[in-house]
């Protein structure tokens, strides 16, 4: 159902200062949103359920996007998995329990495209949902996501609240993590690749195959797809948001060489695990809506790169 936006109407953003909620924030006030609300985690501790309580008792929002969350690649995944699944589930119960109190018109509940079953028939419907096992090295983290998709869907069987949940495939952008030891994929591999370039390495050591498949979505594209759907999306449905293409982490690590302009060996070290062995999300709902993403990924990662370079020399 598509509705009027009101750009008064007081919104809020939880986790505005990462990568996902600071491109929400930048779509928001570009397209001339002036309530936005927002609080740092030294201001707001969303674990803690009282905190959050009042919070949302004194600020009393009319619209929340949940972009908090405890996030990493499969190595943190894997290192810290009581962590990510006890942190994100408070984190969302917390927040969409007190949106539902204290009378939130409308949220949006951002999961992750990890839900999904390891081995889900590809490219990956939301009707795959729970139809079999999780890749094992991030399964703390989706049963966390899958959690909160699940909270947004019995709130609105319960009680009525207009709650929607979106899945996000991999993200890349302004603000994305470049430690190597935290990093999902494609920022670790731009690092990496412009480091051996700049200390004249001959070679530079990947993990796993390079066979496993990926989807990347810039997050200004995630961004708007977000606000798309908070303006015109009121289903129970949760709803993919991605490119509708992938390619291969080699050619991934390829085109970043091509980009970096990196002519050293790329070495594959197969003892090292690969993942997911292909992650593509099927975008027909989405598309269905009236949003599509529009920024290439040639196009994105060479954004990208142009802003980060100087702060990877400087680090």
């Amino acid at each position: 159902m598509s509705t009027v936006p009101d750009f008064h109407a007081k919104i809020y953003i939880a986790g505005h200062r990462g990568m996902v909620g600071s491109a929400i924030v930048r779509r928001l006030e570009s397209l001339g949103y002036t309530n936005l609300i927002t609080r740092t985690r030294q201001e707001l501790d969303l674990i803690n359920q009282a905190e959050v309580d009042a919070f949302f008792e004194t600020e009393k929002p009319a619209l929340v996007y949940l972009a908090a969350a405890k996030v990493g690649g499969i190595h943190a995944n894997n290192i810290y998995r009581a962590q990510f699944l006890y942190e994100n589930l408070m984190i969302e119960a917390n927040i969409i329990h007190s949106a539902w109190k204290h009378g939130v018109t409308k949220l949006l509940f951002l999961g992750s495209s990890c839900i999904y079953p390891k081995l889900a028939p590809q490219p990956l419907q939301e009707e795959s949902l729970l139809t079999g096992p999780l890749e094992p090295t991030n399964e703390p983290y989706a049963i966390a996501k899958i959690a909160g998709i699940k909270l947004c869907e019995t709130y609105r069987d319960q009680y009525g609240a207009n709650f929607i949940s979106a899945m996000p495939t991999n993200l890349y952008g302004p603000g994305d993590n470049y430690d190597l030891e935290t990093s999902h994929v494609l920022p670790a591999l731009l690092r990496k690749i412009h480091t051996a370039k700049m200390n004249g390495t001959p070679s530079v050591s990947l993990w796993g195959t390079g066979s496993p498949k990926r989807e990347f979505l810039h997050v200004d594209d995630l961004a708007e797809g977000c606000v798309h759907l908070m303006d015109q999306y009121d289903g129970s449905d949760w709803v993919n948001l991605g490119t509708g293409e992938d390619l291969s982490i080699r050619e991934l690590a390829e085109m970043i060489c091509s980009i970096v302009g990196y002519d050293g060996v790329l070495d594959w070290d197969t003892s090292k695990p690969d993942g997911t062995p292909r992650k593509l999300m099927d975008v027909s709902r989405v598309n269905a809506l009236g949003w599509t993403a529009s920024i290439g990924l040639r196009a994105g990662i060479e954004r990208v790169y142009a802003e980060v370079q100087s702060t990877f020399e400087s680090a």
